[in-house]
């Protein structure tokens, strides 16, 4: 099966190398995408002197942006499905096998990492976010979603050409589970290890939880 990564990343100069050395021991580098969404701090060139593809935004336009960006280079490039990672170290590398085994069964369309498994050293504030979300999208979409805010995905090429999205935000990750799942592809998990080193969550500012909840309300 032929899988892309697909990494969105902004002002990530200081962890995209590790990540970058890490992830090509499970993804060829000619299948790693950065997307560098109008970085200032020469994440572009961090990533190219990787050997991996750099797909540019000439200004920061949101991680929902930069995915679109990236889903549709890597379905004009054929590939089948596609692995999202977030560029700041939280997701593991390691896990990239877990993922491609679960989808090559073929009974999951979209595979979710999940990191309500195993919650120890999620803090309170971020386990009850992830809770609460997970929940309301799961009574919005009926699927079983455990992880709804996880970035750590892979996707198979049909949703990507048959689900688009639309928000420039952090919530066009929901708009997609909504959207799939209302379009009857199958969702499954396998777990990651929740890895924090003290980051903010995106989730606590205002703007973003009202941009989730209208994502949840008012996609169709």
């Amino acid at each position: 099966m032929n899988t892309a990564l697909l990494i969105p990343s902004y002002n990530a100069s200081a962890t995209l190398p590790l990540l970058l050395e890490r992830v090509v021991r499970f993804v060829p580098a000619g299948s790693v995408v950065v997307v560098n969404d109008g970085s200032t701090d020469g994440t572009g060139a961090v990533a190219a002197l990787k050997g991996v593809i750099v797909l540019h935004h000439a200004q920061n336009s949101g991680k929902g942006a930069a995915l679109r960006t990236g889903f549709r280079y890597c379905v004009e490039q054929g590939f089948d499905a596609v692995i999202t990672m977030d560029a700041d170290l939280q997701h593991d590398p390691e896990r990239i096998p877990a993922f491609i085994d679960a989808f090559t069964t073929g009974r999951y369309d979209i595979i979710i990492g999940s990191r309500m498994e195993e919650t120890t050293g999620m803090p309170f504030h971020r386990w009850f976010s992830n809770t609460l979300t997970s929940l309301l999208v799961r009574l919005r979409t009926g699927a079983p979603i455990p992880d709804s805010q996880s970035g750590y995905r892979m996707i198979g090429r049909k949703v990507l050409e048959t689900v688009s999205t639309r928000a420039d935000g952090f919530e066009a990750e929901t708009e997609l589970l909504i959207r799939a799942a209302a379009a009857g592809f199958r969702f499954g998990a396998v777990p990651i290890p929740t890895i924090y080193a003290g980051e903010k969550s995106h989730m606590t500012h205002l703007s973003t939880t009202i941009n989730f909840i209208r994502t949840l309300l008012f996609t169709r």
